[in-house]
């Protein structure tokens, strides 16, 4: 399929699509003002007035909560470990991910290390394998959180399948993926050290 073939991820101009990317965005980064939260959902191609966002946040029961480090910044009830991956840069233009494992990954790989029995990728496909009756569980636990490139899920018994943009971030999503169900650490440094304790072990 190539790319002319393709659409890119667009939300229907409903208060629901609207307020469902105010959440996303309240649960990735710390905003601390209803201009820095209106950039952001313009750098998604949504555009909303002031009143409007107000409306939004009151029917949503936002509110301004104290964080960690002493700022102020808005939730939404069911965020409780607050925004997971940081402030905004000061161009407020464009919003990386952190390097390190956020409080979103802590979460995931608690819940998949015991649910996750294997992970590949086929084309655009992730494919994740679980024990008999668990794979709707950890298709929720995928859909519920924004993820870069995983444009959503199919789940059956025991297999789910995650869609993504394109086979490069396939690759990329099910290494990450395996790495957060080894408990947040390499699987292929997993694998060195069980090899390298075989070969210390004397021969019989």
């Amino acid at each position: 399929m190539s790319a002319e073939d393709q659409m890119p991820l667009q939300r229907p101009t409903t208060r629901t699509a609207r307020q469902s990317a105010i959440q996303e965005v309240l649960s990735q980064y710390v905003i601390t003002s209803q201009q820095q939260l209106a950039a952001v959902l313009a750098s998604q191609r949504i555009e909303v007035t002031q009143a409007t966002l107000s409306r939004d946040l009151d029917e949503m029961h936002a509110m301004k909560v104290r964080n960690a480090d002493g700022g102020i910044s808005y939730t939404v009830p069911g965020l409780q470990d607050g925004p997971a991956l940081g402030a905004l840069p000061e161009s407020e233009e464009s919003v990386p991910l952190r390097a390190e494992m956020s409080k979103v990954e802590q979460h995931m790989s608690r819940v998949l290390s015991g649910l996750v029995t294997s992970v590949a990728s086929a084309q655009n496909l992730v494919i994740v394998h679980t024990p008999s009756g668990a794979a709707q569980y950890v298709a929720s636990v995928l859909d519920r959180q924004p993820i870069p490139g995983i444009l959503g899920t199919i789940a059956g018994d025991d297999t789910v399948m995650a869609i993504t943009s394109d086979s490069d971030t396939a690759v990329q999503k099910a290494s990450w993926l395996l790495a957060l169900a080894s408990g947040g650490e390499s699987p292929r440094s997993n694998r060195t050290q069980h090899e390298s304790a075989q070969d210390d072990d004397p021969l019989d």
